[in-house]
């Protein structure tokens, strides 16, 4: 099974100012002060990033989407998503940090509450896939610089994701800035997170 991430398939939640839909990319042109932050830490909440979703009862799928970008300013970011709502989601992408290096990280939340799990890696980076794998209320998160070559950045539990879920992809400028986020090859293929034995 691989299918197409189809256009008329997919629903905004929160529909940004400037976005570009074809056939084979979505282009989002972030807005200043979006993002995607519930409580932890800085005891704020930020539930105002546009993300394109599409949704599914399939217990058993993984989601491959490229992202290029051209951000430059702190915590900029764009990658996917799993939004159920404002107090249970995940989201997994580069967060720009200065002109040194930036982080490739996620974000689970679960009950309104979010953690951040991140690594460093170099600023000069500006593409890269991600692979979403589900397993019931599971999910996996890998990235690859090649496509091919993936990598675990996590293993998470969502809570409600018991049934229908809604997941795909997100760009959000939480600072003062602007960005272009490019999406493509995006597709959905049988389940690469296999059983544990």
């Amino acid at each position: 099974m691989i299918e197409k991430f189809t256009n008329n398939q997919l629903k905004w939640i929160r529909e940004p100012k400037e976005y570009t839909i074809n056939d084979n990319q979505i282009i989002i042109i972030t807005a200043p002060y979006t993002d995607l932050w519930q409580k932890t830490y800085y005891n704020f909440i930020n539930d105002n990033a546009p993300v394109l979703q599409t949704e599914t009862n399939d217990k058993f799928f993984s989601f491959i989407v490229k992202t290029s970008f051209n951000s430059s300013k702190r915590f900029d970011q764009c990658g996917v998503a799993v939004y159920l709502d404002s107090e249970n989601w995940i989201k997994a992408s580069i967060e720009y940090e200065n002109a040194t290096y930036q982080h490739l990280g996620s974000v689970v939340t679960n009950n309104g509450f979010s953690d951040w799990a991140t690594t460093e890696i170099p600023a000069t980076i500006n593409e890269i896939w991600y692979r979403l794998s589900r397993r019931g209320n599971d999910f996996k998160i890998e990235y690859a610089y090649d496509g091919k070559n993936f990598k675990q950045m996590r293993i998470c539990h969502l809570n409600n994701a018991d049934n229908y879920i809604s997941f795909g992809i997100y760009a959000c400028s939480p600072e003062n800035s602007s960005f272009k986020a490019e999406f493509t090859e995006l597709k959905i293929t049988e389940c690469q997170w296999h059983e544990h034995v």
